[in-house]
């Protein structure tokens, strides 16, 4: 992306113009003066010359923000096009945050006197009046939370674009919807890619014959590469049909349709009518896709699938804080009841079912890498991307990915692989780890 813009104070009207109106109304909201340099419809500017800048081009702007304070406001305001960030989002962003915690605005709430100004300017404004309409590209879920007709709907809604949209993100040889196992930030994308998939199968012991269960395949890169490189027999699962197309196609393609077989299939559904048929069983960042309440549901399917003393690996994104989610605008652009949690209590929950946890490996780091590089291909092919899915989607995956890696950099989220093994045989787990 390009280096922040900044602008000069342009000729404003006699009162300031909109930018000085909403600079008084918002000073008690962001604790002093703007941290921001604001460039408003009717061309007025209003705080530092030298700070990033953020362009109101429409009203519909504020008028999403009175509705829905906060980042659910702002992301429909970025997203519809009503609010840029005509510079670099990641510094624009970063410093919005370090304002945030240097001012302690975290819980901070509004007096009398400021929801008063605040009001007073909607109304100066003419803000005020019915909320604009959701941008297009917002989720629109409806049923029970995580019925299996809620669950498609929301996998529908992420995975089901197309898989030429995300062949021009992920890489594209293993198309891994999923952190990476870098090496050094120089390390290609696909090379990152393939070291995690090698370790994943190292992990779980795979050998040639071996049967393994792949619940939430998502494009077929854990399963293909397991039939390929390791000789095992896999069932993968989702329940996007692009997911299943795409997997099926490219398995055909390797000539490994006699190894792997891909079922349009509920993880709920996915436990064998005899039980315990698989040799190993692996879930690659599908758990946080099943909710709190299901949870010991989807950790009991792991653990009856598996045959005593085979292995089990799930990789799964954590979250500390009070919101257990992907927070507003992830939820509402991109996972739709999403849940999230401290690893700890992951384990816990994994445990709970009857499984033996045996290695907790963090993979924090690796995250910010990879989406480095998606971040990059997203970059280099816009034209295409914009062409096939137009440009609100694509603002919503530029804050998407930009918002993700300042997550994992700073340590609001993490990533970790959980393997286990179900007791009653023997795990042949070496003694010493030279993963």
């Amino acid at each position: 992306m390009t280096s922040v813009m900044h602008h000069r104070p342009s000729a404003a009207p006699a009162d300031g113009g909109v930018a000085a109106r909403l600079e008084g109304a918002l000073r008690p909201f962001v604790g002093g003066s703007l941290p921001v340099r604001l460039v408003a419809w009717d061309g007025s500017q209003a705080g530092p010359d030298l700070a990033p800048v953020v362009e109101l081009r429409s009203p519909d702007a504020l008028r999403r923000l009175l509705w829905h304070p906060g980042e659910l406001g702002a992301a429909q305001a970025y997203v519809a096009g009503e609010l840029d960030v005509p510079g670099d989002l990641d510094a624009a962003l970063t410093h919005a945050f370090a304002v945030a915690a240097e001012r302690g605005l975290s819980g901070r709430r509004p007096g009398l006197r400021a929801l008063t100004g605040a009001v007073r300017a909607a109304f100066g404004l003419d803000l005020v009046g019915r909320p604009p309409a959701p941008p297009a590209t917002q989720a629109r879920i409806r049923g029970r939370l995580h019925s299996k007709d809620r669950d498609r709907q929301s996998i529908s809604h992420h995975y089901d674009t197309t898989a030429d949209f995300y062949a021009q993100i992920l890489d594209p040889e293993t198309m891994a919807y999923s952190c990476g196992y870098h090496s050094s930030p120089e390390q290609p994308l696909a090379e990152a890619q393939h070291a995690k998939l090698d370790l994943v199968g190292r992990k779980l012991g795979l050998k040639p014959g071996m049967r393994l269960l792949d619940v939430g395949c998502g494009w077929g890169s854990l399963s293909l590469h397991a039939a390929e490189q390791f000789g095992a027999r896999v069932t993968g699962v989702t329940i996007s049909k692009e997911q299943k197309q795409f997997a099926e196609a490219a398995a055909r393609r390797r000539g490994l349709s006699d190894l792997v077989e891909f079922r349009l299939c509920d993880y709920r559904d996915a436990v064998p009518l005899r039980g315990a048929e698989y040799d190993a069983v692996a879930s690659l960042e599908m758990g946080e896709h099943v909710g709190q309440a299901n949870y010991p549901t989807y950790a009991q399917v792991l653990h009856d699938s598996v045959r005593p003393g085979g292995r089990v690996l799930v990789q799964q994104m954590s979250r500390t804080g009070r919101w257990p989610g992907g927070g507003p605008f992830i939820e509402s652009f991109i996972a739709p009841d999403m849940h999230m949690r401290p690893v700890g209590e992951t384990v816990g929950l994994l445990e709970a079912s009857g499984l033996e946890a045996r290695d907790v490996h963090a993979l924090r780091e690796h995250y910010v890498l990879t989406v480095a590089g998606w971040l990059e291909r997203f970059e280099a092919n816009i034209d295409a991307i914009t062409a096939l899915v137009g440009e609100e989607l694509v603002r919503v995956w530029r804050l998407y990915l930009v918002g993700g890696s300042m997550a994992f950099r700073d340590g609001r989220m993490g990533v970790d692989q959980i393997l286990l093994v179900r007791p009653g045989g023997d795990h042949h787990l070496p003694w010493t780890r030279s993963w």
